[in-house]
């Protein structure tokens, strides 16, 4: 006990040192923290101020983020002593190790990149990819958030997005709705054609310009088939489908139009 007291009293001032070097590390380690939070949010506000995509503000300030981060922790190593020079050798080193081990990862990151660079969809497009579907709220490092229309959250691998088709919905101003409406054999196709133009007629979303299509599609089994083909304004693309199917039905019933269904007729024979 008396040789640890002896010991103490003669490295005082090497430890109180050491603890004041531990001290201001962990002061600069919290401090830059702090500063990496501010860079991230900083850099989205500045994107933001521009009129830039804020999921493209979103994905710089987290490279942002890591940047300070980084160079916060180097100096808190360096604060107490740790050669940095050597710990970024470690770094390198193990970082190539740890690459080989997280080529997802890095796939992931390349292609948050080229999501960046080529920019397919931005924040609020509905698109389509990796068999997942559902509006872009923001576009991380490694992941896109998406949320689908019954408010569900998808965490997509960017590198899932990137390799293969991605289908945007938003993009472009107009869409086109594609209804496959039949009616019975014994119907008039005339008379028919002429009540689906008249619903068309009546819609006031739907786009003069280009002008919609109401045309025989096929003679299918049980009944003929009309393809209804109208435009309309991307952002009214589903109250103005539903409300045609419902509107489309309501004037061929009253119209006396039939619109048959499959039917199996099934024969029995007695031995």
């Amino acid at each position: 006990m008396e040789t640890i007291v002896h010991w103490v009293d003669d490295n005082s001032s090497l430890i109180i040192h050491h603890l004041f070097q531990g001290l201001l590390a962990l002061v600069i380690f919290f401090i830059g923290m702090k500063l990496a939070k501010l860079a991230a949010n900083l850099t989205e506000k500045a994107f933001s101020k521009r009129k830039v995509d804020k999921a493209v503000g979103a994905f710089v300030g987290n490279i942002a983020y890591s940047i300070v981060f980084a160079a916060t922790l180097l100096m808190a190593l360096s604060q107490v002593g740790i050669e940095t020079t050597s710990f970024v050798a470690i770094l390198g080193a193990a970082g190539l190790a740890i690459g080989l081990a997280l080529q997802g990862s890095l796939s992931n990151f390349a292609s948050g990149v080229l999501i960046i660079i080529l920019r397919p969809f931005k924040s609020g497009d509905y698109i389509e990819a990796g068999g997942k579907a559902g509006s872009v709220q923001r576009i991380e490092i490694f992941s896109t958030e998406l949320r689908t229309p019954d408010n569900k959250v998808i965490i997509m691998p960017n590198s899932a997005i990137m390799s293969g088709a991605i289908v945007n919905y938003s993009r472009e101003k107009t869409r086109r709705i594609d209804l496959v409406i039949g009616v019975s054999y014994e119907a008039d196709l005339r008379e028919a054609k002429n009540v689906l133009k008249s619903v068309l007629d009546k819609e006031p979303r739907i786009l003069k310009e280009p002008a919609y299509t109401v045309a025989v599609l096929e003679m299918a089994d049980s009944s003929v088939n009309f393809v209804v083909r109208p435009w309309v304004a991307t952002s009214d693309y589903w109250p103005t489908y539903f409300d045609l199917v419902e509107n489309i039905k309501l004037a061929l019933d009253d119209a006396n139009i039939e619109i048959p269904f499959p039917q199996m007729d099934v024969h029995l024979h007695k031995d």
